[in-house]
């Protein structure tokens, strides 16, 4: 009976001090991999966002610029056809009665990823009008032309998010 119990040993502490090493190395490998994965889904979703806004905006101009030529309603002077807000393209807009009801461009305003509301605000994006230059960082607010991310960081490529 003695010599059974001989036989069956346990782990070494010197065995399980090498794993805990080799697991804490193969850690330190993974966490990297990881921030980067998540940081390009952020980038991902902030290019899908942006390409959402914009092609909102330019559907909303292509209706004004239908409810004109079919004389649904008069040309303003200085008015682009751009929505006013963002906030015009989730409300909708009648565009003098060439559709039925109020036509509405998006759901909700899809926040930017790269920087993010506090819990209970509204998304914030960077504007620009169709009088602002294109790299102009202050809104003229006449309209909605343009959206950039007000985030300063910079992306993986080496571009800044807000130049996107």
């Amino acid at each position: 009976m003695p010599s059974r119990l001989r036989t069956c040993r346990g782990v070494s502490l010197v065995e399980l001090i090498v794993t805990m090493v080799i697991l804490g190395i193969l850690a330190s490998l993974v966490m990297p991999m990881m921030q980067m994965s998540n940081r390009r889904s952020r980038e991902i979703e902030l290019h899908r966002n942006l390409r959402t806004i914009r092609m909102a905006i330019d559907e909303f101009k292509k209706s004004y610029d239908r409810a004109i030529n079919e004389k649904k309603m008069q040309p303003v002077m200085g008015k682009s056809g751009c929505p006013e807000t963002l906030q015009q393209l989730v409300d909708g807009y009648d565009f003098g009665g060439l559709y039925q009801n109020k036509k509405k461009f998006l759901r909700r305003i899809p926040p930017d990823p790269m920087n993010p509301p506090p819990p209970g605000q509204e998304p914030k994006w960077g504007m620009r009008s169709y009088e602002d230059k294109s790299d102009s960082r202050a809104w003229g607010g006449e309209d909605v032309y343009d959206v950039y991310s007000l985030s300063e960081g910079t992306a993986i490529d080496g571009t800044k998010y807000n130049e996107w």
